[in-house]
């Protein structure tokens, strides 16, 4: 059914990228941030944060849990008002962008949604974004979803963010499933990973990026590998 295996019954989705374009937006305001705190840290070693930065060490994760992880690959080591700080920063052009921008569903995961609700699989979103409740009534998603998981049941329980797998386990429990009978899908390599190490039922990762991260998302632990939900909507 729709590319998953018959013991699947729950689908659990991330969100940006995978739902939303919105990883552009987010894309672009980690951008902005790092860019000004690395050039008011360095003006003469300025050395800008790039797509692949973004892909590597962001992409995925919880809000400082990317800062971090991305200030340790340039070998900053920051207090935790510089991470807040950032983090802070980061979100508040997000959410600027999002009013003034929107969000715009990818029409294949709408498609697959339409089918998934249709086929009577059951369907929750897990995203380690705290704005998670915004986009998706932003997005007019909210009607697909059973179940939401994001940054701050994240942050309120204590819980490890991607790439360990503890949202997609917690998602999996509320809808009153083993893993093994839920499907994660994701486009980022830190939640394909968290996939992975949850010993979920099946692991759908999108690859966004035409086709440079597929391999880097096979290693990862990904069951199937596609560029759009779409195609795993029947003709």
């Amino acid at each position: 059914m729709l590319g998953l295996p018959e013991t699947v019954t729950v689908a659990l989705f991330d969100l940006d990228g995978v739902l939303t374009s919105t990883a552009v937006l987010h894309r672009s305001a980690w951008k902005r941030a790092f860019d000004a705190y690395l050039r008011e840290r360095d003006p003469d070693g300025f050395a800008e944060f790039t797509a692949q930065d973004y892909l590597d060490y962001v992409d995925g994760r919880p809000r400082t849990d990317g800062v971090r992880t991305f200030l340790a690959s340039r070998g900053i080591t920051a207090d935790e008002a510089t991470v807040e700080e950032i983090g802070t920063g980061k979100n508040e052009m997000f959410v600027a962008a999002l009013a003034s921008e929107g969000v715009t569903p990818y029409p294949g995961s709408v498609r697959y949604l339409e089918a998934a609700r249709e086929a009577g699989l059951r369907i929750a979103v897990v995203t380690s974004s705290k704005n998670g409740e915004a986009v998706l009534e932003a997005a007019d998603l909210t009607k697909y979803v059973e179940i939401r998981v994001d940054g701050l049941d994240v942050a309120a329980r204590g819980l490890n963010g991607k790439p360990a797998p503890d949202s997609f386990l917690l998602g999996a429990e509320l809808m009153g499933v083993p893993p093994a009978h839920a499907a994660v899908f994701e486009d980022a390599i830190s939640g394909v990973t968290a996939a992975a190490a949850g010993d979920f039922g099946y692991v759908v990762a999108i690859d966004r990026h035409d086709g440079e991260q597929t391999d880097a998302m096979r290693a990862a632990g990904a069951s199937i590998v596609v560029a759009d939900l779409d195609e795993l909507v029947p003709a």
